[in-house]
């Protein structure tokens, strides 16, 4: 026996598997050994096989595959032979652990060996071996996998342990057998994730393919297996084991869809295909069930899988993308098409009438996803069964399609080419329908038609097909022939039977259209949308859904590619634009009113969801406005005429029906506002808020919506726009006053309303704190620019005026009133006076620049900052005048706060400060202490605007005691003893920011009388008599204190910088004192006199030390500071009568811009303000002229240190360096003898070239006044009208050096100058210098010097500059380089060049031998007869002869003409097409102007003659011409 085993063995690698049945036939034959002996024996050798497996490498591959294939086809043919009775031993022994192993390396030979057991199966009719064997088992492997440890209550087979190994002949085999013959492969061949936990669970996939293997077989079985006349049939075991099994596996697989991705993905791949496969022919199966018996339906499991696919549609993409699959995979294996399929219909016909199928088919064709959008095609597709049905409509199609042939013809080239294509494709005959024949079908058709057509990324069927076929199903919508024509046509007027489910449709052509990846389809479908002519179309333009308006037209318009043409030229419009705005006017306009207040709600909240572009945004708010328009912007005579045929769509509504919408509406059209500051260029910011107040203008008056949203709004209109000489405030005027100035009475009631606003019952208990204050003051200022928008004559103020007369005494007395009231009111009245600043500086500025429009003027004439300004503004003082007397008193008795001494250590502080992480710095008092601090702030802000404000009108006893009791206050403050607690920390801080308002406005009043009342007050302060400095007592006791403050230890770090940033405000403020007494009338040596040279260079040292770790906050003033002290260093140097100071030395400014530079590089760099205020400071007017700052003993200074820094780092940040250019060329042009320091640099500004535009730099200027006012100290610009063009561009830099030199050069006098001053001398020598660079860098730069460089590159850009600029320092050049330059010139016009490289190159040349033209017969003559030249480099000499020719002096012309022509003239004949053709256009230009047409012949020498005639061939023959 072990001889036939060993033969049988060692003949598997050799022996086909189809071979093995014969041959072992043979053997049982020839040895009369039995088929179960054979079994045993052969099932023992399991170990070898393994060890096949295991030498696999060794071995080629078809030969262990086949050893493993002839194995088991040998031990089938034995079970086969011997019966049942071994199946067991078989399917523990060697089926189930050879599974494994094969599954882990050829799926292809797992599938065979699976399938010759399951051969075994039918042929035995075993399938009660798989029942108690291989069907739990693997049903228990994906149980575990999903986390189910139980069967379900419905399943037929159990998922035990026991219950699997119960059927086992061998009990032996159960665990023991299986583990010990796969131990040792287990690490090599199976994954670890396979037996984790159990040496029976098999991988997902594996199961899931060997159950549907399974089912297959006995499926096919089933139907093989029926004897024809008996009851009796074989198959019927296998009847009621497939039925069984579909019971679970359809239980299964509807568990594993609500399961993870690949549970998903396993029941998609191998279960649901066998199973929809296996109720193709049968609608039902009998089944086992527990209990009772049961019946399994298609209908049944479809529904149920239809909940399931509607679960995962509601989740992420992936679980969309499967329900999708699903569908997909249940309709391929339906049998629909066959018409006896009753039952395929029903379930069909039940998925059509759930209108959640067709609100996911929509969504799927519309995926980002292709796969899903090709698989909802399907589904759809398929359940509208249109191919087998269009059969029927065959013949009116060919039909149609020959009638209508011979239109097709007289198409253009694309558009016959394009409907071949189509004709091709088999969807070409739909282009050729007509309406009368455009019925439910065909509208599917060409829907299925259009819609694969924009699958692909050509435009020639989109060109050729789509605007005809959305005209046609336009036209039939309506149409009374439309007609049904077949009995199945109410099948697919399903979802496209009315007008409304035809336009959903449409819209979803339309969306996909939008999104294509092609932009020039995406241009076709957006202009065939926006040109079709609605009014043509009776009332369909209203059946256009809003959703998609809203959403995908809105978006889809925000694409770029529709607005090639804009912004070019600064017209922010296109014809998409307007296009889109005329179909929001038609579209708007069948609306009633309450519906169009909505539309506009939803369409001015797209940017909440959606970002839009420059483009995009002008689009919507055009959009806006003519919606909101409606028929009143545009005249579309057919829609009105349509408009009064339709049943009362448009209806006047009730007034003030929706004023709950109207405010809605007005606050969505501030988000939009708020959305265009985001494009911060003034012409386009201008033309958004122009539509959207049209918008509003359109919708609503002033007086419809609630104040607080109407200020809300009016303050996201930019302040230019609006302000005087504000190109919108007539507009916001007009719109805000109304026909009978409604606003103005809620507008005067506004104050009473506002300090009165949530009164509580008790006021004593009502605290507040500096955020509350902060959102009041902003609700006031609102309150106060609406206010002076819509008054409009000085009786419009009286009520306001009235009622700050009347509050003002008894507020501030506190009659009657609580201290939440008296702050409001505070609040109220600096609101009011903010305002009035503003107005007074911008009429000022109006008038002064008298830029502003006629036609705007004569609107404003009765304006009051126009006309009445300085009686209105009187009238304000006036009024604030009359209880200033009380304000003082009120503000003495609210400053007791700060030297009250009343304080417990043990204050509780609020929750909400010890709570808090991060955010803004708060008070870290209790509530009580901390509403009185707050309260005290308060009125002296208010107290110094009111005493600011008055002082401009009137000076007089109260003034004077405003000022008096500030300059108090200030001196108290600064002499209250240091703190010895937190809470009296945090009270003198307090004072320190009070102390910061008063000063800041006690600057701007300063005066003699200021003087006298700051010395005549307080004993400490010396007079001017007394020779000493009249403020060092007062700053130096500021600066005491203050510092021992903050180095007290007592403030918590944040609060700590808070009056830190306090210190530099007030220290700006005192140091600004000279200043604006000097202004104010103070004698120019009493303001030199206010500091001591002491305490200026404490305070210098001061700055220097603090600059390196300063807070954003602190930079501008700390920087205002320095440049404070500058000046004062230099008032002091220059006069040594009062002060023997030798100004900043050398060390001093070392420290200052090493500290300056750290400040820099550690603050945010896209700020104009301190960068400017940087550059001013440091380098400022008192030392830049003085030459050891910039340069000594070859070593750089502090000054060309830190320009050399900030240059570099302008490399990285545009704004830096126009700035820098700015302020750098202005300090050049006083200062030219520095010029020579900085060659280096005005190279580097040469080249620079950066973005094009900086638009946050013009909304800085325009939004930012510390920005404005920082420009303003730059060093004056060489050129205000380049300046305001070129100031926010790349061209900047180069621009201004170029200025610069032109100006050095005028002021040189180059011309005509011969005795030179030393300042002349220094401004030729740096020209020269700088010019000479120049040209050996183009010269000898590697880069620079390169012949072959792309157009538009980096080189190409670098070599225009550099020419550029060396033209405009041609003024420069004179006999001493001349030589030198002319070397450059010639060696840099014989290298290949762009033409726009040469161009300069030509006009320096040009401009040197018109200055020089001696150097013409000295060097251009030889060069022109130097005939082996390059050809290039020949036609730009001729070039430079012919303008030598022509330009030269009238005593020189003829003598260039002389020289030059005769060595050009042969140059017409060169075989270089170019050089010919050059020379012949020079030439006839030369002789045109040269050669007098009017001569006789006879009086004219032969040469001249001849010359005439070449003048006359070259200006009529046509190759000349041309």
């Amino acid at each position: 026996m072990e001889t036939i085993v060993a033969s049988i063995w060692s003949s598997f690698r050799r022996v086909p598997p189809a071979a093995i049945p014969a041959m072992m036939d043979c053997i049982l034959a020839a040895t009369a050994v039995s088929p179960s002996s054979l079994f045993s024996d052969l099932a023992n050798e399991f170990p070898n096989l393994i060890k096949v497996i295991e030498q696999e490498s060794e071995m080629v591959e078809s030969e262990w595959r086949n050893c493993v294939l002839t194995y088991v086809a040998a031990l089938s043919h034995f079970l086969k032979k011997s019966g049942t009775h071994h199946m067991h031993t078989f399917v523990w022994k060697v089926w189930i652990p050879l599974l494994k192993l094969t599954h882990t390396f050829d799926y292809e030979l797992f599938n065979e060996v699976t399938s010759l057991f399951l051969d075994v199966i039918i042929g035995t009719d075993s399938w009660e071996v798989l029942e108690e064997t291989v069907v739990p088992l693997m049903l228990r492997s994906i149980g575990q996998s999903m986390g189910v440890l139980k069967n379900a209550e419905l399943a037929i087979y159990n998922w035990s342990d026991h219950t699997i190994f119960e059927g086992s002949i061998d009990k032996e085999l159960s665990s023991k057998s299986f583990d010990n013959s796969r131990r040792k492969l287990t690490e090599k061949y199976i994954p670890t994730d396979f037996s984790v936990s159990n040496s029976y669970d098999f991988p997902l996939s594996m199961s899931c393919n060997t159950l549907t293997l399974t089912l297959d077989a006995a499926l096919r079985n089933k139907h093989e297996g029926v004897v024809p006349g008996s009851t009796s049939t074989n198959g019927s075991q296998a009847i009621l084991f497939a039925g069984n099994m579909l019971w679970d596996l359809c239980n299964l697989s509807l568990q594993m869809l609500s399961q993870s991705f690949e549970h998903r993905s396993s029941a998609i791949k191998f279960l649901l295909p066998f199973i929809f496969k296996s109720f193709v022919y049968n609608h039902s199966f009998q089944v086992a069930a527990p209990g009772t018996p049961r019946v399994l339906t298609r209908k049944e499991f479809f529904m149920k899988i239809w909940n399931c696919c509607k679960l995962l549609f509601s989740l992420g993409s992936l679980e969309r993308r499967d329900a999708y699959d699903i569908l997909s995979l249940y309709l391929s294996s339906s049998s629909t098409d066959e018409p006896e399929d009753v039952s395929g219909r029903e379930e069909i016909n039940e998925l059509k009438s759930d209108q959640g199928f067709w609100d996911e088919i929509k969504r799927g064709l519309l995926d980002k996803e292709n796969s899903v959008r090709k698989h909802s095609l399907y589904i759809l597709k398929t359940t509208l069964t249109l191919s087998n049905e269009g059969k029927c409509f065959s013949g009116v199609l060919e039909e149609v399609a020959d009638e209508s042939g011979s239109e097709s013809r007289m198409i253009g080239k694309k558009g016959r080419w394009a409907d071949k294509e189509a004709q091709s494709l088999g969807v070409g005959k739909i282009c050729n329908q007509n309406e009368s024949n455009f019925t439910g079908w065909h509208r599917w058709e060409a829907f299925f038609f259009l819609y694969e057509m924009l699958e692909e990324y050509g435009t020639h069927l989109v060109e050729a097909a789509w605007n005809h076929q959305i005209m046609l199903w336009l036209r039939s919508l309506f149409s009374s022939e439309s007609s049904i024509n077949s009995v199945n046509e109410e099948l697919y007027r399903n979802q496209m039977g009315t007008a409304d489910q035809i336009f959903q449709w449409l819209a979803i052509l339309w969306e996909r259209g939008f999104c294509h990846d092609n932009p020039q389809v995406r241009c076709l479908v957006m202009q065939s949308f926006l040109a079709v002519e609605w009014e043509n179309y009776g009332g369909c333009l209203k059946l256009v859904p809003k959703d998609f308006i809203i959403g995908p037209l809105i978006r889809g318009l925000n694409d770029p590619v529709h607005h090639k043409e804009f912004g070019v030229k600064e017209v922010y419009s296109s014809s998409i634009i307007k296009a889109a705005a005329r179909f929001m006017c038609q579209y708007a306009s069948y609306m009633k009113e309450r519906q169009h207040v909505s539309f506009l709600i939803d369409l001015s909240s797209v940017p909440k969801s959606h970002s839009f572009g420059r483009a995009g945004l002008i689009c919507l708010v055009e959009c806006i406005a003519s919606a909101a328009c409606g028929n009143s912007r545009h005249n579309y005579h057919d829609i009105n005429e349509f408009i009064h045929a339709t049943d009362g769509i448009l209806v006047e509504s009730a007034p003030n029906s929706c004023q709950i919408d109207r405010a809605d509406l007005l606050d969505v059209l501030r988000f939009v506002l708020e959305c265009g500051k985001q494009h911060f260029n003034p012409k386009y910011r201008l033309r958004v808020c122009e539509k959207i107040l049209a918008a509003a203008a359109s919708m609503m008056t002033g007086s419809d919506v609630p104040l607080e949203i109407l200020f809300h709004f009016i303050s996201g209109v930019p302040r230019e726009y609006t302000d005087h000489g504000g190109s919108l405030r007539y507009a916001v005027q007009k719109w805000l006053r109304g026909p009978n100035m409604q606003l103005l009475k809620a507008i005067d009631g506004f104050p009473s309303n506002f300090i009165s606003n949530q009164h509580p019952l008790d006021s004593s208990l009502f605290t507040y704190d500096d955020e509350e204050l902060e959102a009041w003051g902003s609700e006031a200022k609102r309150w106060a620019r609406v206010l002076f928008l819509v008054a409009e004559g000085r009786e419009h103020f009286d009520p306001v005026l009235k009622f700050i007369q009347d509050q003002g005494d008894e507020v501030c007395k506190q009659k009657n009133y609580s201290e939440l009231v008296a702050v409001k009111f505070l609040i109220l009245i600096s609101s009011l006076v903010e305002e009035l600043q503003v107005i007074q500086e911008r009429t000022a500025i109006c008038r002064v620049t008298k830029k502003m429009d006629r036609e705007l003027v004569r609107s404003l004439v009765d304006n009051p900052s126009f006309t009445e300004e300085s009686i209105i503004f009187d009238k304000f003082a006036v009024v604030l005048f009359s209880f200033l007397e009380e304000l003082v008193s009120f503000a003495k008795l609210s400053c007791s706060v700060f030297w009250s001494g009343v304080i417990t250590e043990d204050m509780m502080l609020p929750s909400s400060i010890r709570g808090k992480l991060g955010g803004p710095s708060q008070r870290r008092l209790s509530s009580s202490l901390c509403t009185s601090v707050v309260e005290a702030i308060t009125c002296i802000k208010t107290l110094a605007y009111v005493m600011r404000w008055c002082e401009q009108f009137r000076t007089d006893v109260l003034t004077n005691s405003a000022q008096t009791f500030l300059w108090k206050f200030c001196w108290k403050t600064i002499t209250t003893p240091a703190p010895k607690s937190e809470v009296e920390a945090e009270i003198c801080l307090a004072s320190y920011e009070a102390c910061a308002y008063a000063l800041k406005d006690l600057g701007f009043v300063f005066s003699p009388l200021s003087l006298n009342l700051v010395t005549s007050t307080n004993k400490s302060f010396p007079s001017e008599t007394d020779g000493k400095s009249m403020l060092d007592v007062f700053v130096s006791a500021f600066i005491y204190n203050i510092d021992n403050v903050i180095d007290g230890g007592q403030l918590a770090r944040t609060r700590r910088a808070v009056l830190i940033n306090s210190k530099w405000s007030c220290l700006e403020s005192l140091l600004s004192l000279p200043n604006y007494a000097l202004r104010n009338g103070v004698h120019r040596i009493t303001c030199k006199s206010f500091f001591s040279d002491t305490t200026v260079t404490r305070i210098f040292g001061d700055l220097v030390g603090s600059l390196e770790n300063a807070g954003e906050v602190s930079i501008l003033p700390m920087l205002r500071s320095v440049r404070f002290i500058m000046e004062l260093f230099h008032s002091k140097e220059m006069d040594l009568s009062i002060s023997s100071s030798s100004g900043v030395t050398i060390e001093m400014m070392w420290l200052l811009v090493r500290s300056s530079w750290i400040l820099h590089i550690n603050c945010n760099k896209r700020r104009v303000a301190p960068i400017a205020a940087l550059l001013s400071s440091l380098l400022h007017y008192s030392v830049f002229g003085q030459g050891h700052m910039h340069e000594s003993n070859n070593v750089p200074g502090p000054l060309k240190w830190f320009v050399e820094k900030i240059l570099e780092e302008g490399t990285k940040s545009p704004r830096t360096i126009r700035l820098a250019a700015l302020h750098l060329c202005g300090l050049w042009l006083a200062y030219p003898n520095t010029l020579k320091y900085y060659i280096k640099e005005l190279k580097l500004l040469t080249f620079y070239g950066s973005v094009a535009f900086d638009e946050d730099f013009e909304a800085e200027l325009a939004e930012n006044c510390d920005a404005r006012t920082e420009i303003s100290v730059l060093s004056r610009s060489l050129d205000p009208e380049l300046v305001d063009v070129f100031i926010n561009t790349e061209l900047y830099a180069r621009v201004s050096v170029a200025v610069l030199f032109s100006k050095l050069a005028d002021m040189a006098g180059l011309e005509e100058s011969t005795n030179r001053k030393e300042e002349n001398i220094s401004i030729i020598a740096s020209g020269k210098m700088f010019l000479l660079e120049l040209l050996d860098c183009v010269v000898n730069d590697k880069d620079l010097s390169k012949e072959l460089y792309k157009k538009y590159s980096a080189i190409h850009r670098r070599k225009v500059r550099a020419w550029q600029m060396i033209c405009s320092l041609s003024r420069f050049v004179d006999l001493s380089i001349v030589e030198q330059v002319t070397s450059c010139l010639h060696t840099s016009i014989y290298r290949n060049n762009l033409p726009s490289v040469r161009q300069y190159l030509e006009t320096f040349a040009i401009y040197i031998y018109l200055k020089f033209p001696s150097l013409v017969d000295q060097q251009l003559v030889p060069v022109l007869r130097n005939y082996e030249m390059r050809p290039q480099a020949l036609s730009s000499y001729v070039f430079i002869a012919a303008n030598v020719i022509l330009h030269a002096k009238n005593e020189t012309q003829f003598g260039h003409l002389d020289e030059l022509l005769p060595p050009i003239v042969p140059l017409m004949t060169s075989h270089h097409h170019t050089l010919r053709g050059f020379t012949q256009i020079l030439v006839y230009q030369v002789l045109q102007k040269l050669l007098d047409s009017n001569s006789s012949a006879a009086s004219m020498s032969l040469e001249r003659r001849c010359f005439m005639d070449l003048r006359y061939y070259l200006a009529h023959n046509s190759d000349c011409a041309r």
